[in-house]
């Protein structure tokens, strides 16, 4: 896949391991300062996840910066860094956020989790409508697979489909990865 510059807004949706971060990063690639946020935090004494990790940044160029953090909004909106940013990725924002919410929880839930992680996606997807940046970000397409077992991964399920949805709906450009191949699903307008 050739590198090209993207338009201001991209969104690349793809099932577990399709090769939509490395087609992400290639978007980017003739950019020698991008912010990549990753979005995934370390997991203490999980060796599978920090090599995960550690694959994902050999693959970056070295003139990329890195911030770890889920405070997509102040990335989106930050007026002093004109760099192109690289968001990886909101399904794992929204485990973030659930979990700050405590909305895997039932109860938690119906009595204000609910509520608080609407607001929360409706604040990113504000905040991604509005960027002046140019902007790269990933999610995970969960509307193919399975339905989920439990009433928690059904919440997730759904509220991550109406996230993705948001995003989509203000962006130039939404891509579907596939066995790592890109297929557009909204184009460029020309």
């Amino acid at each position: 896949m050739a590198t090209h510059s993207p338009l201001p807004r991209t969104l690349l949706l793809g099932g577990a391991r399709s090769g939509k971060s490395t087609r992400a990063e290639q978007l980017l690639a003739d950019r020698p300062d991008v912010l990549y946020v990753a979005t995934g935090g370390t997991r203490d004494g999980d060796a599978e996840w920090a090599q995960r990790i550690e694959l994902h940044r050999e693959r970056r160029p070295a003139s990329w910066r890195t911030a770890e953090t889920c405070d997509l909004e102040a990335v989106l909106t930050d007026a002093t860094d004109p760099a192109p940013v690289l968001i990886d990725c909101l399904a794992l924002w929204l485990t973030s956020v659930m979990d700050e919410c405590d909305a895997w929880d039932d109860r938690a839930w119906a009595q204000g989790g609910e509520a608080a992680v609407r607001r929360r996606c409706e604040a990113l997807a504000a905040a991604w409508a509005a960027t002046a940046r140019t902007a790269v970000a990933v999610s995970n397409e969960v509307g193919m697979g399975v339905v989920p077992a439990t009433a928690a991964g059904r919440r997730f399920r759904d509220t991550l489909g109406r996230l993705n949805m948001a995003v989509a709906d203000a962006s130039e450009r939404v891509l579907l990865v596939v066995a790592g191949q890109v297929v557009t699903v909204k184009p460029a307008a020309a």
